[in-house]
């Protein structure tokens, strides 16, 4: 079935379009540290154990990993600014349902819902694919792909202002009013894209990844109350196993799968996600750690002392950091190769947990600590992508990329269990009450290391890249701009204009490629000056489709040879197709 969309942006709108979308990044970010500033007094709050309220964090993250891929899909089969919207209103669901009311499970409820808004920055991105020229293209998904560095960074101070002068319930209405905002910029600014993809939704798919990381993270959350030994830990332990393993093989036969597999067989590609978990679990580790060891009071002989609002303070470089070091990346990339940076990041990170565990005793310890580790994160975050852009054919980056976004989400979902269980073990009771000690904080700081020496020793077996005189390097500050650039790089494949019956140049008119097995193999939209480019996976015969509103459909077709000659073929529209 083809699809179509009447949406067009409002007259004078089309330029707030990018800033729109950047908001409701932020305002996503924010949920995943909304919390932070007032995680050591989440078991008080909600009247639970220490290692129970660790999932009102967790159950956010999780969620978030799910949402990723699922709503993704939903925005290629059904339209993107639509499950955009949808993102945000369950977001703002979550966020009230959270803020009415102090119980366990219903405040886990309501933070699993608002952990599904993660769906919203994929979406964005596919929204600032199909609908922006291309020479505006890089900018603004840099700053789509730094929003989430914004709103961290943010949402720290903010939070901690927030609960430190007003009941911490008063968080979640807040960001019930952002997400509502978000919501009404998007519906009056975004148009929907025209772009549909063919298939269906795998809902087994779905089902199979959200039960196998909840049977993956529940014993890691409870083990040590139940026993790490004991029949339920090893029997969670293996039914996750068993989930995952059914979960693999029915997502390599489903035809149109919700993570396709199949990239993570390469040598590059298995590499880099694996290190992307690494980088995912150490990434958390400082956000759970610094602000609860600023606010314990110094009574306790290692806690600073410091107000809610002065810990996220900070704590708040990490994720400007983060943003910040996009340019520096670029030129070291650009140098030396992804491959390089992400070591680089990794050594970065290690020495800053590694001097973090002698750098606790004063609060401007903490901003180094946070200053030096949002350095390395941003650095290796920003590599991933562009090693496993270069490491697949560009009809596949966007499957690719979105298992590695996955990837690194499983990394801070199961930091938070596993650090949200360190700390509950090694707290002492003191009055009825959980504090936590500098154990379990060097301990914790101990687990982030490993978890950097892990994806170094992966990084190290990466491939080098080719000489820049031998290949053309991929420079790029985000995944968005390397998805960008490596498609203007690649010279295999179909190259043309879409014109009019009079040789006008039709913009904006949706070019799809399709193989001889008539599966699509690519799809873009014309730029202002009609011209379309598509890669080809492989030589052979193919079908390049047109359409545009206005003009009747064309098909197309034509053989490409296999080598790096692009083949050149305008695409003349019919005029006037009714209905159109």
């Amino acid at each position: 079935m083809t699809h179509t969309t009447t949406d067009q942006p409002r007259r004078g709108a089309a330029g707030a379009v990018v800033p729109v979308l950047a908001f409701a990044g932020i305002v996503v970010a924010v949920m995943q540290t909304l919390l932070v500033p007032v995680i050591k007094d989440l078991p008080q709050l909600l009247a639970t154990a220490p290692s129970n309220a660790t999932w009102v964090l967790t159950s956010t993250l999780l969620s978030g990993a799910v949402a990723t891929p699922i709503m993704g899909r939903l925005g290629d089969l059904y339209g993107k600014r639509r499950m955009l919207v949808l993102s945000l209103a369950v977001m703002v669901v979550g966020a009230l349902v959270s803020a009415l009311t102090s119980t366990l499970l219903t405040m886990i409820v309501g933070r699993t819902l608002q952990g599904f808004a993660m769906g919203a920055i994929p979406l964005g991105i596919g929204l600032m694919r199909d609908m922006l020229p291309r020479e505006r293209l890089g900018s603004a998904m840099a700053l789509m792909s730094s929003s989430i560095g914004v709103g961290g960074g943010l949402a720290l101070p903010a939070a901690a202002l927030v609960a430190q002068h007003t009941d911490w319930h008063a968080l979640f209405y807040g960001a019930a009013g952002l997400g509502a905002l978000a919501i009404a910029l998007t519906l009056f600014v975004v148009p929907e894209s025209p772009m549909r993809a063919k298939g269906s939704f795998d809902l087994l798919g779905a089902l199979g990844l959200s039960a196998g990381l909840v049977l993956l993270l529940l014993p890691v959350t409870k083990g040590s109350d139940w026993g790490w030994s004991s029949g339920t830990t090893l029997g969670l332990f293996g039914a996750s196993v068993a989930v995952f393993l059914l979960w693999g093989l029915y997502e390599l036969r489903v035809p149109a799968p919700l993570v396709d597999l199949r990239t993570t067989a390469r040598r590059e590609v298995l590499l880099t996600n694996l290190a992307s978990i690494m980088v995912g679990v150490s990434f958390y580790v400082v956000s759970l750690v610094l602000p609860q060891l600023l606010q314990l009071p110094s009574a306790t002989g290692y806690g600073l002392g410091r107000s809610m609002v002065v810990a996220g303070l900070c704590v708040a470089p990490l994720g400007l950091t983060m943003m910040f070091t996009a340019p520096v990346y670029a030129r070291l990339s650009a140098r030396y190769g992804p491959r390089t940076t992400l070591i680089t990041g990794l050594l970065i990170i290690g020495a800053g947990y590694g001097g973090g565990l002698g750098l606790m005793d004063a609060a401007w310890q903490t901003i180094v600590t946070s200053v030096v580790l949002g350095a390395g994160i941003g650095l290796a975050y920003s590599s991933l992508p562009a090693l496993i852009i270069g490491a697949v054919p560009a009809s596949e980056t966007g499957a690719a990329n979105g298992l590695n976004t996955l990837m690194r989400s499983i990394g801070t979902s199961v930091s938070s269990a596993v650090i949200g269980m360190v700390l509950a073990n090694t707290a002492n009771d003191v009055g009825g009450v959980a504090v936590p000690t500098m154990h379990g904080f060097r301990v914790s700081f101990l687990i982030a290391t490993a978890a950097v020496a892990v994806g170094l020793l992966l990084a190290l077996f990466l491939p080098r890249a080719p000489r820049p005189a031998q290949h053309t390097q991929l420079r790029a500050s985000s995944e968005e701009e390397a998805g960008i650039r490596h498609a203007e790089e690649v010279l295999r494949g179909f190259r043309g204009r879409v014109l009019d019956a009079d040789g006008t140049p039709v913009a904006r008119a949706k070019v799809t490629l399709i193989d001889r097995r008539g599966r699509q193999a690519g799809a873009t939209l014309s730029g202002e000056d009609g011209s379309y480019a598509l890669s080809v996976p492989a030589e052979g015969p193919y079908v390049l489709a047109a359409k545009a509103a206005g003009h009747g459909p064309l098909a197309s077709a034509a053989t490409h040879a296999g080598d790096d000659r692009p083949v050149h073929l305008d695409l003349p529209l019919p005029g006037g197709a009714p209905g159109a």
